[in-house]
């Protein structure tokens, strides 16, 4: 007889993530064209595969401490300070961006406070927070995300612990300005308000350099990691730096909850320190192009200034209408309500080869062009009747 379980009030309230549901759907497709996957299509270095072995293959298998191999903090601990000169700044090594993102959520937030952030926002922002008891307060950057910082202030209340930021971002590839970056640092220090800066995607920023809010703001916490710059996403593999007060809690955490990060990749990581992955970003770039110049005459493309997304328009029905019949046709791309509280856009990844994306292109400009058809709106639709979420 099966136990009747009594499931918690937060365990409740997170549907299964949309994106998992395409992952899974994916799997019973032939051939399909998948411009859903949020990680590189690329391996990883075989510098790292290599130090991961010899890691492996000498027995370097056990915890390692919380906070991460004395050797990797150190690293990280020298670039945070040649690249910030902040005396308090911390760091240490996390299991991943998430687990990262989770121990700085659980250290500032307590049920019933809010957490400011943007939509649209990573799928995992809204439901991080719920674990931890609290809300998401959005600040609604449509149509061409970016960030007005009077919203942000407007957002601010007695119950804000913390403003949550991404930058490049998932899902609109959208990248910081200088002068935004300074003005959500402003209003930090202003505010008092924690700022929580996720960096994972740095390396790809197509048209400028990356500027982190942490450059104007010593008490800025800034989590990234190795999955996306080096393909490592299923290692979990991360860091975060920040002031000592919050790191140190952070590690208290991480003791009761992760550990540590597995101790092999983390000898991956730091040989991939050393690895060179600039041509890589210049390869996305050139594939942000392709399919812009692909796309550009049907559809709205704005943003898409790094990471390797597009958040566009449908060009009819809802995002999980169109999705729906984007699917029909093979082609998996992820609906935007899965990252937002409306649905009117969808994300493409060109994370795929460029034959992938010009096959993927002609089935959008097709559909485009081709408009709503009934079975779109009266078949069965994989996200219709339900919201996926992170």
């Amino acid at each position: 007889m099966a136990a009747a379980f009594s499931f918690s009030d937060r365990a409740r309230g997170i549907d299964a993530s949309g994106i998992r549901k395409v992952f899974d759907l994916a799997a019973q497709l032939e051939d399909p064209i998948n411009l859903s996957i949020g990680q590189p299509h690329y391996p990883v270095p075989d510098a790292v595969k290599e130090a991961i072995a010899t890691a492996v293959a000498e027995d370097r298998n056990a915890y390692s401490p919380s906070q991460g191999i004395a050797s990797l903090v150190a690293r990280l601990q020298a670039t945070a300070d040649e690249t910030y000169g902040h005396a308090d700044r911390r760091a240490f090594v996390t299991s991943g961006t998430s687990g990262g993102l989770m121990l700085a959520l659980s250290a500032l937030v307590n049920p019933g406070d809010e957490v400011v952030a943007f939509d649209p926002y990573f799928v995992m922002y809204k439901h991080l927070t719920t674990l931890c008891g609290g809300v998401c307060k959005f600040v609604d950057t449509y149509p061409d995300f970016r960030i007005d910082l009077d919203k942000v202030r407007a957002a601010i209340g007695p119950k804000t612990k913390a403003i949550l930021c991404n930058s490049p971002a998932n899902p609109t590839g959208s990248v910081m300005t200088e002068e935004e970056a300074r003005g959500m640092a402003a209003i930090s220090r202003e505010t008092g308000v924690p700022l929580i800066s996720d960096e994972i995607y740095d390396l790809f920023c197509h048209d400028g350099a990356f500027v982190s809010p942490a450059k104007f703001d010593e008490n800025c916490l800034v989590v990234g990691g190795f999955s996306k710059t080096y393909g490592m996403t299923g290692l979990r593999i991360g860091y975060a730096h920040g002031p000592a007060a919050l790191v140190d809690q952070m590690i208290k955490l991480q003791q009761y909850t992760f550990v540590c990060s597995p101790q092999p990749a983390q000898w991956g990581a730091l040989a991939a320190l050393d690895v060179d992955m600039s041509a890589r970003a210049e390869e996305y770039r050139g594939k942000r192009d392709l399919l812009a110049g692909l796309i550009g005459e049907r559809f709205d493309v704005r943003g898409a200034d790094g990471a390797f997304y597009m958040f566009v328009p449908a060009p009819w029905g809802t995002g999980t209408e169109f999705v729906a019949a984007c699917i029909k046709e093979g082609l998996l791309v992820i609906p935007g309500n899965v990252f937002s509280e409306q649905d009117t856009h969808f994300r493409i990844s060109y994370a795929a080869t460029d034959d992938v994306i010009r096959r993927g292109a002609e089935v959008l400009n097709r559909l485009a062009k081709r408009g709503p058809q009934c079975d779109d709106y009266c078949s069965p639709r994989p996200f219709l009747g339900e919201r996926g979420r992170g």
